[in-house]
């Protein structure tokens, strides 16, 4: 009796408990009580915490995200600024943002227009003397088309990382006239591109142009023109790797090699700048707002509406409006950063990733294409 008195006992304790968990009281059992579940999360936010998920299960180093809309941030960090260290990645922390450098300089070309001390439309010549006797085009070139990668003016790159191995390109320094002088070695094609024709040459031309122009280096003309009028305090070009750098990485011969600032390209007016991926918002919010150039200067760099490249600004389809984004993404040897901005300069992204360690290529890393369209998927579902 007293085995069937202990079970009944056991069926009441049951009972009640159930009833206790039923009125959401806690105390039945020992077991912790499920959290109260969270609000719904936006499908954006959940998207880019998924993609970050596997590029970090990748081998990515680190994955930073900034986003702001209708008057709202949202930010992630994942990973760690260092393999080295282990360091906890902040989103305040600085990346390599690759080509959005051109993005820098096109403002400081377009500023020297609307002062009236440079022309657009004018050859290249009138500006670098030395342009037809070095570079030897088969026709005339303008500064226009150096904007548009529609010179046909060969990439310096490509006889540099030719030119020994590349543990040992990487770390020689260049400056703007050697770039030049690399890419008078290649045979420039009988027939200008016409068309968007992608060489770094273009951006050393145009960083050199306002050199001689501004009478300063390109890295000073980009704090006075950019950085220091938006407070973006850790935006620059040139110089040593800032404190707090998100590393990257290349494999090279089978060795994981840290490429977070190689020489040849430290200083580069196409792919040189460091920034953050909360300044780089700051930065497009204001130069589509109209706050760094004249109205009629920004939509000069926003192209023809037939073109997806303008002025060191590329688009995409904005559904929440059926308008457009604008930025640039940036890929370069071990980072990838994609920046869209609406044109009204209020909904935003940008998305910077530590690739996984792959072999250093002149071809663009796959992965800035996905890049592109986690980017707009998810700020197309923000409308």
């Amino acid at each position: 009796m007293g085995t069937s008195r202990g079970r009944g006992s056991k069926r009441v304790a049951a009972v009640l408990c159930a009833a206790l968990l039923a009125a959401s009281l806690p105390g039945c059992t020992g077991e912790p009580q499920p959290p109260e579940p969270e609000p719904d999360k936006p499908a954006a936010f959940a998207l880019l915490e998924d993609f970050s998920a596997r590029m970090l299960a990748e081998g990515a180093p680190a994955v930073l995200v900034s986003v702001r809309t209708r008057g709202t941030t949202w930010t992630h960090a994942a990973g760690v600024r260092s393999l080295e260290t282990g360091e906890p990645a902040t989103v305040s922390d600085p990346v390599r943002v690759g080509g959005i450098t051109e993005s820098f300089i096109a403002v400081s070309v377009m500023k020297l227009a609307a002062e009236g001390k440079l022309d657009l439309d004018a050859e290249v010549n009138r500006y670098l003397p030395e342009f037809g006797s070095v570079l030897r085009p088969p026709g005339p070139v303008t500064v226009r088309q150096l904007l548009t990668h529609e010179s046909g003016l060969p990439d310096f790159s490509v006889p540099l990382l030719a030119s020994g191995n590349w543990a040992d390109t990487m770390n020689r320094p260049l400056s703007l006239e050697q770039q030049l002088a690399l890419a008078a070695t290649l045979p420039w094609d009988g027939r200008l591109a016409r068309i968007f024709d992608y060489s770094r040459s273009n951006y050393a031309a145009l960083a050199l142009i306002v050199e001689r122009l501004r009478g300063e280096t390109i890295e000073q003309v980009l704090a006075d023109d950019t950085a220091r009028p938006l407070g973006l305090a850790k935006t620059r070009l040139g110089g040593s790797p800032p404190l707090g750098m998100i590393h990257g990485y290349v494999a090279l011969e089978g060795r994981r090699t840290d490429v977070s600032m190689p020489a040849w390209q430290a200083e580069s007016p196409s792919t040189g700048a460091v920034s953050t991926v909360e300044e780089v918002n700051s930065f497009y919010a204001a130069l589509l707002e109209g706050r760094l150039l004249p109205p009629d200067s920004v939509t000069a760099m926003k192209g023809g509406y037939s073109q997806y490249y303008g002025f060191a600004l590329r688009r995409w389809n904005n559904t929440c409006n059926n308008r457009f984004y604008y930025g640039l993404p940036g890929d370069t040897d071990g980072y990838g950063t994609v920046a869209m901005t609406s044109e009204d300069g209020r909904s935003q992204l940008a998305l910077a990733v530590a690739y996984p360690p792959a072999p250093p290529t002149l071809e663009l890393n796959p992965l800035i294409l996905e890049m592109q369209d986690v980017a707009q998927e998810a700020l197309n579902t923000l409308c």
